[in-house]
């Protein structure tokens, strides 16, 4: 669907990024955005681990 993301696309993307929060918001949106991703893949492991276990 959206194909393959190249730097080009990465950089257009992070200069949109910076004109909309500015350069004092990224640090706060880059933790927040961590959390976010740690979580999900805290929730998928522990989904995992529940099928797993009612397989056996």
């Amino acid at each position: 669907m959206l194909g393959k993301l190249g730097t080009p696309e990465l950089l257009v993307i992070l200069g949109i990024v910076l004109l909309i929060f500015g350069p004092q918001q990224l640090p706060k949106l880059g933790k927040t955005f961590g959390k976010t991703i740690r979580s999900f893949k805290n929730s998928v492991e522990v989904d995992e681990d529940e099928n797993n276990s009612e397989e056996k």
